[in-house]
Formats: C-alpha cells, structure tokens, sequence
C-alpha cells in the first residue's frame, strides 16, 4: 500500500492531491498552522504562508532545515542523506519532507539532529 493510501488526507475540491494541516511551532513559542499538499515539501507550504523558517541546501543533506516530528507522518524520501535512525529519534528534514498526515513540528532543531546523528555515529555535517 502506498503512503497515500495509508493517509489519504483530504483530496481538494478539484480533485488534486489531499492537503494536510502543518503546525510549525517556533522558538519564539508561536505556533501557526499551515495547509500542506501531499506532493509538496513541508518547507515550501510554510514558506507560502509567509514564514521564515531556516534551510539552506534544500536536498535534505545539511540539517540546516530540521524539525522535531511531535505527531504526524511524512514521506522523507526526495532526502539525499536521511536515515532510519532520524526518523527513530523523531526528526525530519523539512526541505524535502511530504506530509502524509496532518502533522505537528518544532522549528530550528538542527543541532539537536546533529547531536543525535552523531551519538549513533552517523554522518553529521559540520559548521550548521
């Protein structure tokens, strides 16, 4: 069964792909939710509401754009470097994460990642 059917989400009155609802939650401890297509990245949902939210490689290599998963599914597979062991330690990168479900996500979390990446002896870029 594919990630879609799993979560079909909610399909759009045209007929396009379902559309989730992200709730980013930021240091500034703001939280604002946003409408997430199923075929877009989670960054580009959030960037269209208008929030600045960090990235830098957009490949899903750097960690420079990652979040903490606090409820929801996604489909991290357009990554270039993402583990099993990410997804384990509750972590996306939202540069090239899809959501599947509605989800929920805490902002600027890229040390942290790197901290957890680096505790299990994975790859961890340096200087982000």
């Amino acid at each position: 069964m594919s990630p879609e059917e799993e979560h079909p989400g909610r399909p759009t009155p045209s007929g396009g792909p379902a559309t989730y609802q992200v709730t980013f939650e930021l240091p500034d401890g703001s939280s604002h939710t946003v409408p997430a297509r199923a075929d877009e990245h989670v960054l580009d949902a959030g960037r269209r509401a208008g929030l600045q939210l960090p990235s830098r490689c957009e490949q899903g290599w750097d960690l420079v754009c990652a979040v903490r998963v606090l409820s929801g599914e996604f489909d991290q597979s357009d990554s270039r470097r993402y583990f099993d062991q990410d997804r384990e330690a509750g972590f996306a990168l939202i540069c090239t994460a899809k959501p599947r479900s509605d989800m929920r996500v805490r902002t600027h979390q890229s040390r942290a990642m790197r901290d957890a990446r680096r505790a299990r002896g994975l790859p961890a870029p340096r200087g982000v």
